[in-house]
């Protein structure tokens, strides 16, 4: 079966059937659908009597709202690589309907991703039918959307599971389909990071209910930094920017207005042409104290509909159980958040990577379970040591740009004295990293020199100050480990920055005000991750941080492998 990136799939089960449906639907999908699959729904579709089959507008029902959950909460378990979207174009209300005069698709709509193939779960009882099936299938595919000239059609139903025609828990094909009641202006709210099928799931039913306008609050600034991983929450603007593709897929006749919100309420409270708000079990406290505050406005209150969440099958022990942006946040921790800049002048073997983080973030700990597994490991604090070693050319130069008074009785220099000198000095700081920086990083190469004569193919560069001192053009990657500077669960905030405390003092001797001090002098989180192609968080039990380290081993282990293929394949 050849695949496709693109593929718009055309349901025309009943919609009473369809609930059973989607998974041997969508299990045969991903077989065929690489990328972007795009829902169409038309419950009762003929596409067997060989005439011109034209789409036509379907009312919002209760049990559309079921079915979208349902859909996404499926695809989430066995597709969640595709990135699914229900559109709604041809959904809406009767009285709506009859407004338009040509129908739900006077001209075809262009969807972000122009389809390269539609896919049915149409039967089809004999053989014979399937070219007059397919035929049928792609005019139709046309008359709705903008598709390749190329379109490919599948028939999925021959490797679809029968399922009965009636579903004790609905009623059966005779049921009384329920209509949903819709609303002219709808709102809601959300932090909408990497667009999940929850977040789907929540935009599907919203845009079902709205006939004229969407409202859609994005969290931004204040209201991110209790967050869960919040430094890796996406960009505001990449966030709207995937609402705005999104919601011009599903239903572009919608008037869409996505604004940022520094408080919980945003325009819910005081933009009075609004009528509801959909939220979910988890939000709903929040909904009604929209209300509370529209009433204190002498404002109408909004109609609350409550969507369920959507369970994720697939979640670890420090997961949510529900499908959230914090989850997937920490599915990111040990893969390869963005490429590596090609160093041109850098040999590829042995592979280096530059590890760096905060004080107290775990950073050693890791560089330590990195060498269980194979690397060398090069510690830039013990090489720093090395630099100020009486004989040294860094030696001389700090006793002649601060003074003989820093030495001890033995001639060596006394760090705590230099430290005492420069603290608090960015001048006198300057001065002295000035000397010191390059000859730790000639050290650092050294160091690499010597891995490779020992035939040793990764090493890792522990160093603190890796961005500060401009030493990126020593390694491959940059890995940033961190540990939260602020959580979203009552008591984690004091827990992790009094881990990072408690490690510095431990480690260093030194007391807590310096350790807070120290802490609150050097790169945030957020300015670090800006830098780093993998980020590491050691906030967790310490098997926890070994299945990060592992799983980012073993992908970097591919890469270096891809790279020598790639080396080894070009002329």
């Amino acid at each position: 079966m050849s695949m496709f990136s693109t593929g718009i799939l055309v349901l025309t089960s009943p919609l009473h059937v369809l609930p059973l449906r989607i998974a041997p639907v969508l299990t045969s999908a991903a077989q065929v659908v690489e990328r972007t699959l795009y829902v169409h729904l038309h419950p009762g579709l003929n596409l067997s009597t060989g005439g011109q089959v034209r789409p036509v507008y379907i009312p919002p029902l209760v049990d559309l709202c079921t079915l979208i959950s349902r859909l996404y909460s499926n695809a989430a378990d066995i597709c969640a690589h595709l990135d699914v979207r229900v559109l709604l174009s041809n959904v809406r209300a009767q009285s709506v309907a009859l407004s338009g005069n040509n129908g739900p698709f006077p001209t075809p709509q262009t969807l972000s991703h122009s389809p390269e193939v539609v896919l049915t779960d149409f039967p089809i009882q004999d053989s014979g039918q399937s070219s007059l099936v397919t035929q049928c299938l792609q005019k139709y595919a046309g008359h709705c959307y903008v598709c390749k000239p190329s379109l490919s059609s599948v028939l999925l139903y021959p490797r679809l599971k029968e399922v009965e025609e009636d579903d004790p828990d609905r009623g059966g094909s005779g049921a009384q389909l329920k209509p949903l009641e819709t609303f002219s202006d709808v709102v809601v709210g959300g932090t909408f990071d990497r667009l999940h099928g929850a977040h789907k799931t929540l935009l599907n039913i919203s845009c079902l209910m709205a006939n004229r306008r969407f409202v859609i609050g994005v969290c931004d600034q204040e209201l991110l930094k209790n967050k869960v991983l919040k430094e890796l929450i996406e960009p505001y603007y990449q966030r709207v920017q995937k609402l705005q593709d999104f919601l011009n897929d599903v239903k572009p006749s919608l008037k869409y207005e996505i604004v940022p919100l520094s408080d919980p309420f945003g325009p819910s409270i005081s933009d009075p042409e609004l009528q509801c708000i959909v939220v979910s079990e988890e939000t709903r406290k929040g909904g009604e104290a929209v209300n509370r505050k529209r009433a204190e406005n002498g404002l109408a209150e909004l109609v609350l509909y409550e969507i369920q969440l959507l369970k994720d099958a697939h979640h670890a022990d420090i997961e949510e159980e529900k499908i959230s942006s914090s989850s997937l946040r920490t599915r990111l921790l040990g893969t390869l958040l963005k490429h590596p800049s090609p160093q041109a002048d850098l040999p590829l073997d042995p592979y280096v990577i530059g590890l760096t983080g905060g004080s107290g973030s775990g950073k050693s700990s890791i560089a330590h379970r990195l060498e269980a597994l194979g690397a060398v490991r090069i510690d830039c604090d013990q090489l720093g040591h090395e630099a100020y070693l009486p004989g040294t050319s860094a030696y001389h130069k700090v006793i002649q740009e601060f003074s003989p008074d820093i030495l001890n009785e033995d001639k060596t220099i006394n760090r705590r004295v230099l430290g005492g000198k420069v603290f608090g000095n960015q001048e006198r700081l300057k001065a002295l990293t000035d000397i010191v920086w390059p000859e730790i990083a000639l050290l650092v190469k050294k160091r690499i020199k010597q891995a490779k004569e020992q035939g040793k193919h990764v090493c890792v560069v522990d160093a603190a100050v890796l961005l500060e001192a401009g030493w990126t053009y020593l390694v491959h990657e940059v890995w940033v480990a961190t540990i939260p500077e602020e959580e979203d669960i009552l008591g984690v905030l004091t827990l992790s920055r009094s881990q990072a405390v408690k490690r510095i003092v431990q480690r260093d001797g030194v007391k807590e005000e310096d350790a807070l001090r120290r802490l609150k002098s050097q790169w945030t989180n957020a300015k670090l991750i800006e830098h780093a192609n993998v980020v590491l968080c050691t906030l967790w039990e310490p098997d926890v941080t070994q299945r990060q380290v592992l799983k980012a081993w073993s992908l970097l282990q591919q890469r270096i492998q891809k790279r020598q293929e790639e080396i080894k394949s070009s002329p």
